[in-house]
């Protein structure tokens, strides 16, 4: 099973967009979650799996509604109802919730016992209590293997480090809220995804966005990075105007540096690496404006923090999963924004790497004061700088402090 999942219309053909997820209007033309599964196994199956992995009441939902976790989770379905005698995953804990990737465990296990063939990527911290051994492998090689028990501490090959030598960045200023959500409801036909949500996010505040697949916490995000048009109807304040009041997408999304796995999936990846952080300053899905010569030498300077030198021609397509992650993270970095929007970043990214990123993004805030909205399902791969959370659950949003686990990363920076 792929990493990715490649969303399909009514016709069986590959042609939609980024922001069609957020426009209700063209759901009509995307398959359901059941429409999706039939045909993949019996109904007593999919009825199964809808349960084990908490879909059941997304049978009907269009699924280019359904959020990354929620694609996740049916893409895993699919497989399963093949029956396989060997099943060969690739990340396929990534972006999954908490009870999600539990839950998962439990059927990797029962797999096992019931004869079949496992084959994983992923993370030592995601490593089921069926593997029994492991391969390790480096720069293209098989560089060691054997029983799980001896599975200790892998050395990070000293090239994939970051550079460590930070490029500068703006401070970041703006006088009054960056955010104010006074009352917000967001629905999809009958489903209500949002519903009174009131947040305010000042100048200098970082907070996480915590939720199960499915609660909401994209859909959040949309309504600040001006892709979803129903922002035009709430009550939504962004840098200290409402949305409709004369702003365009591109004077809000000017100031907001963007990650998430739909840009990700979206983005032209016949485009190079140097393109693709270029187009960060035009907040553009490819790079369609000439760069003036600071603008240059700021992306060749991003190319360099992150070691991607030798990748800087290739397109996207070329390089790997984990450097196309780093790619994007520098896309949203090189334009020194007032505000770092960044949901899941670290997929893909191995632990050494999601390291430096926290020790990144937390250098970052304390050189320039940027606030940093955060998503992600792994308690450990948030910076520490972080500290409200927002948390989502049955549309509705609860406001507290975050409780510090303050855990040692190797840093560069």
């Amino acid at each position: 099973m792929a990493e990715d999942h490649t969303i399909k219309n009514l016709s069986n053909l590959n042609n939609f967009y980024y922001q069609q997820r957020f426009n209700s209007c063209d759901a009509e033309d995307s398959k359901t979650l059941q429409q999706e599964l039939e045909g993949k196994g019996g109904a007593a199956d999919i009825e199964y799996w809808l349960q084990k992995f908490q879909l059941t009441h997304r049978r009907n939902a269009p699924i280019i509604q359904l959020s990354n976790g929620e694609l996740k989770k049916t893409q895993i379905i699919k497989h399963l109802l093949k029956k396989p005698d060997v099943l060969v995953l690739d990340k396929v804990f990534t972006g999954l919730d908490v009870q999600s990737r539990k839950s998962l465990h439990h059927v990797l296990n029962k797999l096992a016992q019931d004869g079949v063939t496992i084959i994983l990527t992923t993370d030592t911290h995601e490593l089921p209590d069926c593997i029994t051994h492991f391969a390790e492998m480096g720069q293209g090689k098989l560089l060691n293997f054997g029983a799980i028990d001896t599975l200790g501490f892998l050395n990070v090959p000293e090239n994939e480090k970051f550079s460590g030598h930070l490029p500068a960045m703006a401070r970041a200023y703006h006088v009054g809220p960056l955010i104010n959500l006074k009352g917000v409801n967001i629905k999809y036909g009958s489903k209500q995804i949002l519903e009174n949500i009131h947040w305010q996010v000042s100048p200098g505040e970082c907070w996480l966005i915590k939720g199960h697949n499915g609660a909401g916490k994209s859909t959040l995000l949309s309504l600040i990075n001006a892709d979803n048009p129903q922002a035009y109807s709430q009550p939504v304040y962004l840098f200290g105007r409402k949305r409709g009041s004369g702003e365009s997408i591109w004077d809000i999304k000017k100031k907001i540096g963007f990650v998430s796995p739909e840009l990700v999936k979206f983005f032209d990846k016949r485009i190079t690496v140097l393109q693709t952080i270029a187009s960060g300053f035009f907040d553009t899905m490819g790079l369609y404006s000439r760069l003036n010569e600071s603008q240059r030498e700021k992306v060749h300077e991003w190319v360099s923090y992150f070691s991607l030198d030798e990748m800087a021609h290739k397109p996207l397509s070329a390089i790997s999963t984990a450097n196309q992650r780093l790619v994007f993270i520098a896309r949203a970095l090189v334009k020194s924004p007032l505000l770092l929007a960044l949901d899941e970043p670290c997929q893909g990214l191995d632990d050494f790497q999601t390291g430096e990123i926290i020790s990144l993004l937390d250098e970052i805030h304390r050189q320039t004061g940027v606030s940093i909205l955060f998503i992600s399902h792994y308690e450990k791969d948030v910076p520490n700088c972080i500290k409200n959370v927002m948390e989502l659950q049955n549309g509705k949003s609860s406001i507290y402090k975050r409780k510090i686990k303050r855990t040692k990363f190797l840093t560069t920076v």
